[in-house]
């Protein structure tokens, strides 16, 4: 039994980290491809932040997707995790990518901000029917 349970919870722990790493990866190709529509096209600041918002959003929905679309429990918490997850990996890897490290309140209030997301997107997977 406890074998069992042990298990299940590494299945939970890899589904959690597949579905971020996913995420993450989603981002960094939508964010060159964004890019490359920015070499050719003359986009304002304010339009490039809210393209930030969406893909952010379209990342965590879709690492909290391939989280769920196995194991359909706990999708509040497993999606909150790979929210706030998400958001903090994004945040080294961009950060890597430019050589800078600005901590700021900003990243508490993303990871808040994927968290909520994440448990959104949980509630909204764990009850969708196959």
């Amino acid at each position: 039994m406890n074998r069992a349970l042990s298990e299940n919870k590494k299945t939970s722990i890899m589904n959690v980290a597949k579905g971020v790493l996913l995420a993450v990866c989603l981002t960094v190709v939508l964010v060159l491809i964004l890019a490359v529509v920015y070499k050719f096209v003359d986009l304002s600041d304010s339009v490039i932040k809210i393209i930030n918002q969406i893909i952010k959003v379209v990342s965590i929905g879709f690492g909290v997707f391939i989280c769920l679309k196995k194991d359909k429990s706990k999708g509040m918490l497993k999606g909150s995790i790979i929210g706030s997850v998400y958001m903090l990996v994004s945040f080294l890897v961009f950060s890597i990518l430019v050589s800078t490290f600005n901590f700021s309140i900003t990243i508490l209030y993303d990871m808040i901000f994927g968290a909520l997301l994440g448990l959104i997107f949980g509630v909204i997977f764990v009850n969708f029917r196959k």
